[in-house]
């Protein structure tokens, strides 16, 4: 075998590279939603979570921490009344981060929604009130 005849012609690799970028072009389209829906599925998720939170609190306080007092209540102590006197906390192993789209979860107690508890939401890829499609805002009320 001559030193010539090893390795790829300049042929050979542009078929390669022609052949992986119509791959690329038929199979990227298909997964180009994928990210959206794992970011809702993720915010569903987390509300969830924070839910199980939530009532955990109320269990062992008797109330759900207020509007003031935030979710930071899950993980720490809060020290705006009303105290809770029976805080067996953290209710959470982290601190309630940012929705998947890097905003705020909006949490209210009492709900304007739930009225008796508190309501909780993401306002979705926009971050605005409202909206739909993956704009949409991630509730955990029903808007029917």
């Amino acid at each position: 075998m001559l030193k010539a005849d090893a390795g790829f012609t300049l042929i050979e690799i542009l078929t390669v590279i022609v052949i992986i970028a119509i791959l690329a072009g038929v199979l990227v389209p298909r997964f180009a939603g994928r990210t959206e829906e794992a970011r809702v599925a993720a915010a569903k998720a987390d509300i969830s979570t924070i839910e199980l939170a939530l009532d955990a609190y109320e269990a062992d306080n008797g109330f759900y921490p207020t509007t003031e007092q935030g979710l930071e209540a899950l993980t720490t102590v809060p020290n705006i009344p009303p105290i809770p006197t029976n805080w067996k906390g953290p209710y959470l192993k982290k601190r309630v981060g940012k929705d998947p789209w890097g905003n705020p979860y909006i949490y209210t107690c009492p709900g304007l929604h739930n009225i008796n508890m508190y309501d909780i939401c993401s306002l979705g890829r926009d971050g605005k009130e409202g909206g739909s499609g993956f704009d949409a805002d991630i509730t955990n009320w029903s808007e029917e």
